[in-house]
């Protein structure tokens, strides 16, 4: 099997836009298009040709270089069945544990709703890599727009069970603000605080701090760490449910 190539690059203000290359079949996509000129750009100095979009979900700065790249390239655009009203071109419907085709590789699509109802990530599983939009974030996770904490929980947690060693590719350059609010959580965590000194290092160099990997997140991000004993007690909810925690812990960062 062909390697997965992947090609990261910034766009707008704290987006991340990714590429995807499989050389056996020359095909490339781009994981959302939140704007058409960066993506071209990142295009341009791959020397790929566009093949597929790939859209987590319908917001705007995922989905605003949709159209324009479609009609430039021609390219399929896949996405989230439950929000393709709301997603411009798109051509394939997805929904939980399709298997899609993409060169050698066979990505699984995910239902992640809680940020927007329909949200989906894209796990490529011989790729050892996940695209999970603005569900999950690193240190973070996703505002709760259209859907509830108990779905936004059973989302996440569907993530947590992907093998610890997968890449995780986010939306959004928001982790060190994340690792501050973190530390107001579980302080006593060294593996946070090691993570949170790591973190301010790359952004004084302006280095990304994405991709980070789902067992970096289990030991480190309050969001998929409701179980915790230290968090549990600090906020007195010692006997609530996990998704219960969760929600306290999404109240906390909104009102940050």
């Amino acid at each position: 099997m062909a390697s997965l190539e992947i090609f990261q690059f910034p766009c707008l203000s704290d987006n991340y836009g990714v590429l995807i290359h499989d050389q056996s079949e020359n095909v490339t996509g781009a994981i959302d298009a939140p704007e058409a000129a960066a993506v071209k750009s990142a295009l341009a100095e791959k020397g790929w040709t566009l093949t597929h979009i790939f859209n987590t979900h319908h917001h705007w700065d995922h989905t605003g270089g949709n159209e324009e790249l479609k009609a430039e390239t021609g390219c399929k655009i896949i996405g989230p069945a439950y929000e393709a009203a709301q997603v411009p071109g798109i051509d394939v419907e997805v929904r939980e544990g399709d298997l899609l085709k993409f060169g050698s590789h066979r990505p699984r699509v995910i239902e992640t709703g809680g940020h927007t109802s329909g949200h989906i990530a894209y796990w490529f599983p011989e790729g050892n890599a996940a695209f999970v939009g603005d569900t999950l974030f690193a240190l973070g996770c996703g505002r709760i727009f259209e859907g509830n904490a108990h779905q936004m929980w059973n989302s996440l947690h569907k993530l947590t069970r992907l093998p610890p060693e997968t890449a995780i590719y986010c939306g959004h350059e928001y982790t060190a603000n994340n690792a501050k609010f973190a530390l107001t959580i579980e302080p006593e965590n060294e593996a946070l605080q090691a993570r949170a000194k790591e973190i301010e290092a790359l952004r004084a160099k302006d280095l990304p701090t994405i991709p980070t990997t789902m067992g970096l997140e289990l030991e480190t991000n309050p969001f998929l760490r409701p179980h915790s004993p230290a968090i549990r007690a600090r906020f007195g909810m010692e006997n609530s449910d996990d998704w219960e925690v969760f929600a306290e812990i999404r109240k906390r960062k909104d009102a940050a």
